[in-house]
Parts: structure tokens; C-alpha cells; sequence
């Protein structure tokens, strides 16, 4: 449960001074139910009041470097749906305690369970932190997180999106394949597909069978920066090759492959941001599909 909330919704300053916050947001801290993990929760809630069916809403992985890129985007964008194919949404950022951009407790987070001979080299030499926490993170979601924003939030349960880059875009793929219907939407960016690449092909017939157990359309969308195809993980080609798989099962399955051009590993993030947001939530506009 949340035991304890810092709402960042206002600022006071005087003149010259004052600490610039993102007006709308909220921080709290939450502990998983199993495991004992604890995260920085980050929520951006529209100042218009929710539709009918209560608001979209996008769960952000890796919160701590691009939940105020991604709340900004949907703020200046949302006022002219009609226009930009973008509709008001609460963001859920997932985050850690820390003050960096990253903490190395995502490791864990995003990977499956895999023995250490079959993991790629780290650039530096070093060992790897703590990995294989998938299963355990994803009950976070589920059990704790999504239960707890329903509770707060008049949402559209119809209308849910995972986001996530690199690591995360890994973990947004596990997801898919073991629990498809978990969200709507899919957004992996630059998927690391490399951890684990093994894994998706032998859990593909599993996958296939929990697609025919569910009901519903399901869209996914695999994006990667251009700069990118010359690492020797061999990213692009992993993302275009499984877009390129998915895209011929007979399920009812929405998906897109992107490749950004000029884009690297990072700097991909911005134009994948703006990417998602018009792939997840145009159907939420009047007139939208």
C-alpha cells in the first residue's frame, strides 16, 4: 500500500525563488505485496474532468527519466484532440528512489529469470546487477498498482497502455506474451530483446494459445532510433523480426514497427513519446477508430 504522498500539484514561490514543479502531478511511495520492493510512483492527472468512460491510462516504465517529457506531451497535445489524435490521460510512472535518471534495481525489474552464461557482455566488463524479477514486478502491477489507481481515479479499464524502453520495452514484450490482455496497448521501445531473445521463441505457441483465450483487440507498437541497427545486440533487427512475426498472427492484433531516423539508443525517447501517445489514445477521440 501507498504510506506516503507527497502532492506536487502547486507551487509557491516569491520572487525570484521557488522550486519548479509539474502542475497536476503527485508522488508517493509504494511497496509491492510480495518481494518487498519499493517504488516512486509518479501520477499526472488531467485538469479536464473525465469522459464517460473514465480516463485512458498510460503505465510509463522507468518514471524517474521520462515522466515530465511524457505528462508535458499529452498536456500541450490534449487540448486540440480533434487536431493531434491525442485525448487527456492520467500517466502512471513507475520510478525508483533515486535522483538519477536510472537505478540499477530495474535490472531486476525487467529480465527474466535467465542462467548467467547466457547474458549478453556489459559494455564496461562488470558484472551484471540482480536480474530475472519479471514475474514478481508484473504481479506489482497488477495486484497493487492497478487496484490502487482504481480506487483513486475514475478510469477507462478498457483503455490501459504499457510503455516501456530498452529494459523496459523488454518487460512491456514478457507482458504481452504471458498475460496479453493485461493492457490494450504495447508501446516497446528499443526493446532489449537480447536478454532473452531465446524465450520469446520458445513461449510463442504458449502465447498463441492465451491470444485465442481472450477477447478483444490488442495493438502493439515496436520502435527503435535508426542509429541503433549498427549495436552489435543487433536491436533493430531483433524488433523489425518479431514485428514482422506478430504482425502475421490471425488475432485481431494491431502492430507497428517504427524506426527513427538520425535517432539513438536515447534520444529516440522524445519522437517515441509523441509516437505512442497517438498510437494509444486515438481511439479515444471523437471520431477515432
Amino acid at each position: 500500500m501507498i504510506h506516503k504522498k507527497m502532492d506536487t500539484s502547486a507551487t509557491s514561490t516569491t520572487a525570484g525563488s521557488g522550486e519548479v514543479t509539474i502542475k497536476g502531478t503527485e508522488r508517493s511511495i509504494m511497496h509491492s505485496s510480495t518481494g518487498n520492493r519499493e517504488f516512486n510512483i509518479f501520477v499526472s492527472k488531467p485538469q479536464e474532468e473525465p469522459p464517460p468512460s473514465g480516463y485512458p491510462v498510460i503505465y510509463l516504465l522507468d518514471a524517474n527519466s521520462v515522466f515530465g517529457t511524457m505528462v508535458e506531451a499529452v498536456r500541450l497535445q490534449s487540448r486540440r484532440p480533434e487536431k493531434s489524435g491525442v485525448v487527456p490521460a492520467i500517466i502512471v510512472g513507475i520510478g525508483y528512489r533515486t535522483n538519477g535518471p536510472f537505478s540499477s534495481e530495474r535490472y531486476y525489474d525487467f529480465t527474466l529469470p535467465v542462467a548467467a552464461t547466457e547474458l549478453p557482455e556489459r559494455p564496461d566488463g562488470s558484472p551484471w546487477p540482480a536480474h530475472g524479477g519479471a514475474e514478481n514486478f508484473l504481479k506489482f502491477i497488477e495486484e497493487d498498482l492497478k487496484p490502487e489507481i482504481g480506487n483513486r481515479y475514475k478510469i477507462d479499464h478498457d483503455s490501459q497502455t504499457l510503455f516501456g524502453h530498452s529494459l523496459g520495452g523488454l518487460f512491456a514484450l514478457y507482458v504481452l506474451y504471458t498475460n496479453p490482455y493485461a493492457f490494450k496497448n504495447y508501446i516497446a521501445g528499443s526493446p532489449s530483446l537480447h536478454w532473452n531473445k531465446n524465450w520469446f521463441h520458445e513461449e510463442e505457441g504458449t502465447f498463441l494459445s492465451r491470444l485465442k483465450q481472450g477477447d478483444g483487440d490488442i495493438s502493439i507498437m515496436l520502435g527503435v532510433g535508426e542509429q541503433e541497427g549498427t549495436h552489435k545486440s543487433g536491436m533493430n533487427e531483433n524488433a523489425r523480426e518479431l514485428a514482422t512475426r506478430l504482425s502475421i498472427i490471425e488475432s485481431g492484433m494491431n502492430v507497428q514497427f517504427k524506426e527513427f531516423e538520425e535517432e539513438g539508443h536515447l534520444s529516440v525517447l522524445p519522437p517515441l513519446i509523441n509516437r505512442a501517445l497517438r498510437f494509444a489514445l486515438h481511439r479515444n477521440v471523437p471520431g477515432g477508430e
